[in-house]
């Protein structure tokens, strides 16, 4: 009985750590950039909304963060 008690506390401790790093990944996706901010800039916003409001009113624009527009790798440019 204490193993399988301690099997689940495993299983759910490893379930909650994969969730809990999924959206942290998708923070990321959109950059704002700009003078201040350079290349690729703060890149902290999940999507583009948050970010547009971010650089409303400043000298400053949104693109796509490069390490996820490249992070599923396929095929080189030839």
């Amino acid at each position: 009985m204490h193993t399988r008690t301690l099997a689940i506390a495993s299983i759910a401790a490893v379930l909650l750590t994969i969730g809990s790093a999924l959206p942290a990944a998708a923070q990321d996706r959109y950059c704002l950039q700009g003078r201040i901010w350079g290349y690729p800039g703060n890149c902290q916003f999940a999507s583009y909304r948050q970010c547009m409001a971010s650089a409303s009113g400043t000298n400053a624009y949104c693109g796509i963060n490069p390490r996820y527009a490249y992070a599923r790798g396929g095929r080189p440019y030839r």
